[in-house]
C-alpha cells in the first residue's frame, strides 16, 4: 500500500506517538502535530507517512 494513503485514526495516532489524544489535539490546534483528514462531522484520520515522518524529526532532534 502507499503510505500516503494509508490513514491512522486519532488513537492509533496516539499509539504511534505515545502521546494522549488530548495531548495531540493541542499540538494540532497549535500547528505541531500533522494536520488531521476530515472523514466526516466528527471523525479525522492522519497521514500514516506523516506521522511516522513526526516522530522521526522528535527522533532526530534529541540528538542535535
Amino acid at each position: 500500500m502507499n503510505d500516503n494513503f494509508e490513514l491512522v485514526s486519532l488513537n492509533r495516532a496516539a499509539e504511534m506517538t505515545s502521546l494522549s489524544r488530548s495531548m495531540i489535539n493541542r499540538y494540532r490546534f497549535e500547528g505541531r502535530f500533522p494536520k488531521a483528514v476530515p472523514l466526516g462531522e466528527k471523525r479525522v484520520a492522519f497521514v500514516a507517512a506523516e506521522v511516522r515522518a513526526w516522530i522521526a524529526d522528535k527522533i532526530a532532534a534529541r540528538a542535535a
